[in-house]
């Protein structure tokens, strides 16, 4: 809360207006960063110590491949792990890893997971646009181009320029493997960038996974596990995360290898839109 100490004699319509626009701009101020952190799924794994004998449990909750890297300081495990990964685990599946006679062990085995399986051939296919028929949006930013899709990971992501809870759709059919819609806030600067909402959604045909992000707090209309048909509406735009402008930032990705995990993919959409082409200014409509 701000505290204007406005004189006396500054009447009128011009004191009204300072205290409007003093009121605007405090109003407008960027947001802190969250505290909190979500995460898009949840893995279910677990180690236990019975005796001198350790327990590994892994369990893959989606609809989609996931590759499991483990890590631990211990000397009689640490060259184990590490030659173990990365665990692949197919859609729904699960394993367990037993490690005997270990001794002075403590709590230090460490888990990175990413989405996909690089040797899964990828099948191109046109897409949809990602928001209702009859409606038409502008390109705000293209593939790689400044500000953010100059990275691997965004290369080939398209900006469309939706509101603020304007509805956007599946691209195709699949299944949700990812939901981020907690936070509330976004900002230009780059350590926004770790809280933008999103959904993710993998087709087990193409190989393909599709992300829609920057999606408003609570802008998700399904959940980990859904299957979706392309066409269905699955979220509401937003400028959550970083962004000072609302829209929606769409992104195809396919697995690689490595710990990155993901990169970002060419598309094409069924309405004749080549994405490589498009670019700021342009205007799209979906028929």
């Amino acid at each position: 809360m701000y505290l204007l100490n406005i004189p006396y004699k500054m009447k009128g319509s011009f004191g009204f207006l300072l205290i409007i626009c003093l009121l605007a701009t405090f109003g407008c101020a960027e947001k802190g960063i969250p505290k909190e952190r979500y995460s898009q799924f949840s893995m279910k794994k677990s180690h236990v110590m019975d005796g001198n004998n350790l327990t590994v449990k892994l369990e893959n909750p989606l609809m989609c491949p996931i590759r499991i890297w483990l890590s631990s300081d211990h000397p009689s495990i640490k060259p184990t792990v590490e030659s173990l990964s990365p665990i692949l685990l197919e859609e729904k599946k699960d394993t367990t890893l037993i490690f005997s006679d270990l001794k002075d062990f403590k709590d230090d085995i460490g888990y990175h997971i990413v989405m996909g399986n690089p040797e899964k051939e990828i099948i191109q296919t046109p897409i949809e646009l990602p928001f209702p028929k009859s409606k038409s949006y502008t390109i705000i930013q293209g593939n790689n181009s400044n500000y953010t899709h100059n990275s691997d990971y965004s290369r080939y992501a398209i900006d469309f320029n939706l509101k603020v809870k304007d509805t956007v759709t599946s691209v195709s059919d699949g299944y949700v493997v990812g939901v981020i819609d907690q936070y509330q806030h976004g900002g230009k600067d780059e350590k926004w960038k770790p809280f933008g909402n999103f959904i993710t959604i993998y087709n087990p045909d193409s190989g393909l996974f599709f992300q829609y992000v920057h999606l408003t707090y609570q802008g998700s209309l399904v959940k980990v596990g859904d299957q979706v048909k392309s066409g269905q509406a699955i979220g509401l735009s937003g400028m959550t995360g970083q962004t000072d402008v609302a829209h929606l930032h769409f992104n195809s990705l396919i697995p690689i290898k490595g710990k990155e995990g993901i990169r970002s993919y060419p598309i094409e959409f069924k309405e004749g839109y080549q994405g490589k082409a498009l670019k700021k200014g342009d205007i799209v409509k979906k028929e």
